[in-house]
């Protein structure tokens, strides 16, 4: 039973609806600095393989962040020759900056992003956006460090990207496995309230967009990718290492401090299976039971110590009904609050009482144990005292447990939260409505909604021949849904203030 979810901003997960609309279903964005080599293979080949391969509508839209080469023209030139290549340039250096301002603007409700070097093959980019499609998952990534990943690069960067995931989690306690693979995506509707909270604008975005995504609840898909190290790489190692290191740490403070708004990404209660109401399966029974053993642990401990302490001055009769006692007081509070997550301080006095009632229980099965202890014996060793009590306690943790469930935090309105639990705002979804309704909380409207099947792959355009170009309609990457148009470098304003503030050394 889940009691601490709350209603975000986010609606339910679904498969994206099937329609004939003439919005590209997927977005790959291909952040570039000084690439005017590497640019037109890359795209050409990227090209090449979703139009033989990716079922649906489809653009790729390169993001020239103040390159200084011809980059910016080799961009123009494949966007007037491919009618699926659109250009976007920003003023400003920064890779993170580049792909949330792109992000921020697109109509496509999948977002993807790939190093302009390629060095992920291509194979993996279905099986990438395929679980968002679905509905499955909120992003995806490619992992290199994947158990079936097969990577090929030199043991200086494989040594820095190990360590650089086991820094992530010993420190975030992050879970997913390679960060800082150039091959990921994200729903639309995630990535419009997930890349506002987002504030690095260089390396270490992605890092951060994972790290909040993850914290929130949101779900990770990892695909194993096949992976050659470009040896032509102009990333900088020292400086991202460093730049990575200081975003690490205020990401950790930010997390450790609260100051994360982090309910923003939640999923409404209901989203998640384990909040369903299935017959014969009790809800959080395998969580409740960890966590009550957690504290149960905890409690006996603190329990022996009161107990060792109280038995220097009072007989092992007055020692045990005092330890127990105040480890019992202790014991509800944390049960109440950490294994059936009940907020607030309504009815915590009814459920103090009712767990002194069990603490009585406790306390004749620990005193019975000692009585009989000591009509065996007239001087027991306290070492054999504390292995009596610890085997008492025991009995009387399974028994404490089970009225804790049935008794005092009971589960009786088939919400799956007690029944003292002020009852959480649902957010309620009507598929024919782009409205998600959250009660007392603002309504969150639906960024994405076609109707109908999805999109089909347009029938290809011819390369441009003979110094010829065909007619294509022209797209800017500050195109509004309503169809308007915005010019992509002087209209578009950054999503934080701080994009625009000069001497950013990204």
């Amino acid at each position: 039973m889940r009691t601490d979810s709350s209603p975000g901003t986010l609606p339910a997960r679904e498969h994206l609806p099937a329609g004939n609309a003439g919005t590209p279903v997927l977005d790959v964005v291909i952040p570039v600095y000084n690439e005017e080599k590497d640019l037109g293979p890359c795209v050409l080949r990227l090209h090449e393989h979703l139009k033989r391969t990716f079922p649906y509508a489809y653009r790729i839209t390169i993001a020239d962040n103040a390159s200084t080469d011809t980059t910016p023209q080799v961009a123009k030139r494949l966007e007037a020759e491919i009618a699926e290549v659109k250009s976007f340039r920003l003023e400003q250096k920064g890779r993170g900056r580049a792909l949330r301002t792109v992000w921020s603007a697109s109509d496509a409700p999948i977002l993807a992003y790939m190093d302009v070097d390629l060095s992920t093959d291509l194979n993996a980019l279905l099986p990438l956006v395929a679980p968002l499609i679905s509905g499955h998952s909120d992003l995806a990534i490619g992992s290199r460090l994947a158990r079936s990943s097969r990577v090929v690069r030199g043991a200086k960067r494989e040594f820095i990207s190990r360590s650089y995931n086991l820094i992530l989690r010993g420190s975030l306690q992050a879970r997913f496995s390679d960060a800082q693979c150039g091959f990921k995506a994200i729903r639309r509707d995630v990535a419009q309230v997930l890349l506002p909270m987002v504030e690095d604008t260089g390396w270490f975005f992605d890092t951060e967009m994972l790290v909040i995504a993850e914290r929130a609840g949101l779900r990770i898909h990892e695909v194993p990718v096949d992976w050659v190290d470009d040896p032509n790489s102009t990333v900088h190692i020292v400086k991202t290492a460093t730049e990575d290191l200081k975003g690490v740490w205020r990401v950790g403070k930010a997390l450790a401090t609260g100051s994360l708004p982090l309910d923003r990404v939640a999923r409404p209660f209901g989203d998640d299976p384990r909040d369903r109401d299935i017959q014969d399966v009790p809800k959080g029974l395998a969580r409740q039971l960890v966590g009550f053993c957690v504290v149960g642990g905890l409690s006996t401990l603190f329990y022996l110590v009161l107990y060792s302490l109280f038995r220097e001055f009072s007989g092992s009769q007055i020692a045990n009904a005092l330890a127990l006692l105040v480890s019992a007081v202790a014991n509800t509070a944390a049960n109440r609050r950490l294994t059936f997550g009940v907020r607030g301080r309504g009815g915590a006095v009814r459920h103090q009482a009712q767990g002194l009632v069990v603490f009585g229980i406790g306390l004749a099965l620990t005193s019975g144990s000692l009585a009989a202890l000591n009509a065996a014996t007239s001087d027991p060793a306290h070492s054999t005292e504390l292995a009596v009590l610890i085997a008492a306690n025991l009995a009387a943790t399974v028994l404490r447990f089970l009225l804790f469930r049935a008794w005092v935090f009971p589960d009786r309105d088939g919400t799956g939260r007690p029944e003292s639990t002020p009852s959480t705002v649902v957010a309620t979804h009507n598929p024919s409505s782009s409205t998600y309704s959250t009660g007392g909380f603002q309504s969150y409207q639906q960024p994405y909604q076609p109707q109908g099947p999805l999109p089909q792959r347009p029938a290809h355009q011819p390369y441009a021949q003979n110094g010829t170009t065909t007619t294509t309609t022209q797209f800017r990457a500050g195109e509004a849904a309503d169809g308007t148009w915005r010019d992509s470098t002087m209209q578009l304003q950054p999503v934080r203030p701080h994009d625009t503030e000069p001497g950013d050394p990204r």
